[in-house]
């Protein structure tokens, strides 16, 4: 099972220990913001199951997001192929961090960790991000990789609670693409 290092990260398998932490953070409704909700603690166990399930058959997926120096539990990052029922395909990058992990850099350093990995590894011709039109952060860290966005795919995410904002958005990025970016 290949575990992901960076200058401060680490992407490793899920731990016991990170149930808790994980839990809280899909608990807190800032976090979950471009979500369709907060989760409970039985909905967060059973991702981190099916992630780790992932990550024993295919080797790669969602891994668990730990800062080096201190072993401390941060969130995640990774790669998962796109749902069947999306209107488009590929392979997609994701990051979710616990708000006391917000601002130090560490989604684009995740984020650029997991395309090495897809691009290197994996060899995938392109990957993809996906999120709420309105979560510019996220928007932000897919451009600060190198990613770009073409208008035209955006979607009307259905899994968001009506009402409430439902256009997503996606990103694109290719291995020449990456390789033109500053480390």
């Amino acid at each position: 099972m290949p575990e992901l290092r960076t200058e401060r990260l680490l992407l490793r398998d899920w731990r016991e220990s990170d149930l808790a932490p994980w839990a809280a953070m899909n608990a807190d409704p800032e976090v979950r913001a471009h979500f369709p909700g907060v989760l409970t603690r039985e909905q967060s166990d059973t991702a981190v199951a099916r992630f780790q399930a992932d990550l024993d058959r295919r080797g790669w997926g969602w891994w668990a997001l730990e800062v080096r120096s201190t072993g401390r539990f941060v969130g995640f990052a990774g790669l998962d192929p796109v749902e069947d029922d999306m209107p488009f395909s590929g392979v997609e990058a994701g990051w979710r961090l616990a708000r006391t992990a917000w601002g130090h850099g560490y989604a684009t350093e995740a984020g650029r960790a997991v395309l090495d990995f897809g691009f290197e590894q994996l060899r995938l011709p392109e990957i993809l991000a996906v999120t709420m039109a309105g979560n510019v952060r996220s928007q932000a860290v897919m451009r600060r990789l190198g990613m770009t966005r073409n208008p035209s795919e955006d979607f009307e995410d259905r899994t968001m609670p009506e009402g409430s904002p439902r256009r997503g958005v996606v990103f694109r990025v290719t291995p020449d693409q990456l390789a033109a970016q500053p480390a």
